[in-house]
């Protein structure tokens, strides 16, 4: 138990100085030249009428989403504390990997039981405000695709855990922490490849204006782009989105078919110039070793947390699962604030690069309208939830 409790210490010290120094190193913590501006006036930029609006549905969204943590966080540590369960869990048939995975799968349908009326109310409510179109079907289809996807990567991470506290007595923590660091980078470069097309259909950019244009971009940043594609979003939702995921051999630029529909060109690529620099910047690389360094750090405090339990038993796995989703709410003011950090420098970058404010504010209000954005959120909310930065701030940055 010492020697376990040592080895834990060790390993979040190690990996929270690991992190610590990259994101000394690798995030932008001044993006802005000059400084971030002060957001604009709201009426500089939206109506009255546009803004009560998206103040109305976004209210309603946040409650929903607000409810639906506090009863995920609240059912998976009451199953974690609770004897029987842990019993359960204990007792359940099979090998001991059969019986993790059960645990897993059971304390994740649970939590999704829980949860699952604010899903369906959130998407009625969605789609009440003409946001969505998608049937039902559709939607509980990608409810069970992404139960799936976090069965099988929280199962993953139990069995990494639970074999080798079975082999390393003492020595788990460092041993998982390493092979947990391995498995966020190798999900970060499988995951445009495999988890990406079970949600979208894609296909590449054709010929065009908008491509000639996206190439020109690239070729202007320097950056390399393996793939530029359009997902098929639009069978989903009405929201405008584009994206930059994967590394190296990976990478790849996604344009919902929305956007290069119904955008006029200076617009789309005002958003193409934005992912690009987070590529020129291999942003999605900094997330990942950030990701990794932290994954260890976390795995670290889970060794101190299980110092008076059984890791190596099944009947350790709905602590393990309540542990992953508190530590992962914690984790989110650290997570968003670079999140917004970063996302101001390819703001900045797509400004420099484009040479069009004009374009990037009308894309920017066009944005907000589609997604019916709150424009002015809660300071708590956007500090912690807040991964972009607000409207009023960016048509600011504009506008400076």
């Amino acid at each position: 138990m010492i020697a376990q409790r040592r080895v834990a210490i060790a390993v979040t010290v190690v990996a929270t100085g690991v992190f610590v120094l990259l994101a000394a190193l690798f995030v932008p913590w001044s993006p802005v030249p000059g400084g971030t501006p002060d957001p604009v006036p709201v009426r500089d930029v939206l109506t009255s009428t546009e803004v009560a609006r998206a103040e109305q549905f976004t209210g309603v969204l946040r409650r929903w989403g607000w409810a639906a943590t506090a009863v995920n966080l609240l059912v998976v540590v009451l199953l974690a504390l609770s004897t029987r369960v842990r019993h359960w869990a204990g007792r359940l048939p099979g090998p001991w990997w059969v019986r993790v995975l059960l645990a897993v799968a059971g304390v994740e349908l649970a939590a999704r039981v829980a949860t699952l009326t604010f899903s369906v109310l959130s998407r009625r409510h969605v789609r009440a405000a003409g946001l969505s179109d998608q049937a039902w079907t559709g939607f509980a289809r990608d409810l069970v695709v992404a139960e799936a996807l976090d069965i099988v990567v929280t199962g993953l991470l139990a069995l990494v855990v639970v074999g080798c506290a079975r082999r390393w007595r003492r020595a788990w923590p460092a041993v998982v922490a390493g092979l947990a660091a391995g498995l966020v980078v190798a999900g970060s470069f499988a995951y445009p490849l495999v988890v990406e097309p079970l949600f979208n259909d894609f296909e590449p950019l054709p010929q065009g204006e908008l491509r000639t244009g996206v190439l020109a971009l690239a070729q202007a940043e320097g950056v390399p782009v393996d793939e530029v594609l359009v997902a098929d979003a639009s069978r989903r939702t009405t929201t405008l989105n584009a994206y930059v995921s994967g590394f190296a051999g990976s990478r790849r630029v996604v344009l919902y078919d929305n956007l290069v529909d119904d955008v006029p060109r200076e617009e789309a690529l005002s958003v193409v110039a934005h992912e690009l620099a987070h590529a020129r910047h291999d942003d999605v690389l900094v997330g990942t070793v950030l990701g990794a360094s932290g994954a260890a750090a976390a795995v670290g405090l889970l060794g101190l947390v299980l110092v008076r339990r059984r890791p190596s038993e099944a009947a350790t796995v709905p602590t393990m699962v309540a542990l992953l989703v508190v530590g992962g709410l914690l984790a989110l003011p650290v997570q968003n604030g670079i999140s917004r950090t970063i996302e101001l420098r390819a703001d900045v970058e797509a400004l420099r690069v484009t040479g069009d404010p004009e374009a990037f504010e009308a894309l920017q209000r066009r944005l907000a309208l589609r997604s019916l954005a709150d424009p002015t959120p809660p300071a708590w909310s956007q500090w912690w939830f807040g991964s972009h930065p607000t409207l009023l701030v960016r048509v600011a940055l504009a506008r400076s």
